[in-house]
């Protein structure tokens, strides 16, 4: 079959790679589909509440991009850990005492709750240090001879840094021969959506010839969150020069949710036009090569299983999902 890059319509659905598995969310409902060891699809259906629809507030511009990372957050650590269960490790490890005190203290599902909890804050802790923390401080500490230096040049050589360490960790993820087949289910996700938002029959044929890079993905979101923060932080520091790396680490921290909230409104406003805007097409390309190192091609059962984990979700009102 000729490959199809044409857009009928985008789609508000997206999804997250798993352990041999795929998650995708709908406006309504969020699947879960494994590959057991066995070769079967293991399928986890739930319907979706959404906050904003108890307090409204909470899905304003800016203020749902912050809501709906957190929440992407949760159900991911989640998610992950559900298809982690169908490969347990061959020899357990013996439980630590927090562990022991976990299991004796707190039900399984308060146990559940404390373990995404934790999860949640390490992942979002290790992402601030490695990309927003680290960066600054090596900044302070290299200019700590030149105390000269002008305040512009500091916030370039931080931008620089934010930037160089993400495309690292990038990098050394994507040599890790565990990630590997994770990033071809991660592949698997993007071609689906883009054979359903071309209008085509969801078939392993179809969605094979399809791009693997698309523009609304958590890599380029992610990219996007650095790019923006060295934005709002050059502007904030050109009005209010800081030069003490431990307070300017702890104004990056302050700011990071009006970072997110805006790096949410640009996707969003990316998603909408890239098909018709080249200004937008122009701002996703560096996101999208970035995502050589996160996607990659994916084997016929794991197109199977992202088929199957939209097929889930999709609404039964047509066009709900319209983005």
């Amino acid at each position: 079959m000729a490959k199809n890059n044409s857009c009928v319509f985008r789609t508000s659905i997206g999804g997250q790679a798993l352990i041999e598995g795929i998650l995708m969310r709908g406006p309504e409902k969020q699947a879960i589909v494994v590959r057991d060891q066995d070769g079967s699809l293991v399928e986890k259906v739930e319907n979706l509440r959404f906050i904003k629809d108890r307090y409204p507030i909470l899905g304003v511009p800016l203020i749902r991009g912050v809501v709906n990372f957190l929440a992407a957050m949760i159900s991911g650590v989640k998610a992950l850990m559900y298809s982690a269960d169908f490969y347990p490790e061959e020899e357990a490890a013996k439980p630590s005492r927090f562990e022991l005190w976990l299991e004796k203290h707190l039900s399984s599902k308060k146990m559940e709750s404390v373990v995404v909890a934790l999860a949640v804050i390490l992942g979002i802790g290790m992402s601030v240090f490695l990309f927003m923390v680290l960066p600054t401080l090596l900044t302070g500490a290299l200019l700590f001879y030149f105390p000269g230096f002008p305040l512009w040049g500091r916030n370039l050589i931080e931008g620089l840094l934010k930037v160089g360490v993400f495309l690292l960790y990038l990098i050394f993820c994507s040599r890790q021969k565990d990630i590997y087949r994770v990033f071809q289910y991660h592949g698997a996700e993007h071609k689906t959506i883009f054979c359903y938002e071309a209008g085509l029959p969801l078939t392993v044929e179809n969605v094979r010839v399809q791009p693997r890079h698309h523009p609304r993905c958590g890599t380029s979101f992610l990219f996007v969150v650095i790019i923006v923060s060295v934005l709002v932080s050059s502007v904030f520091f050109g009005v209010w020069p800081i030069t003490n790396p431990w307070l300017r680490a702890a104004v990056h921290l302050l700011l990071l949710p009006v970072v997110v909230g805006i790096t949410y409104e640009f996707n969003r406003w990316v998603g909408r036009h890239v098909q018709d805007n080249a200004l937008a097409r122009l701002l996703t390309k560096p996101g999208l090569w970035m995502q050589n190192f996160t996607t990659n091609e994916p084997d016929e059962g794991m197109m199977e299983c992202a088929i199957r984990a939209l097929e889930l979700v999709l609404p039964e009102e047509k066009g709900k999902d319209e983005w």
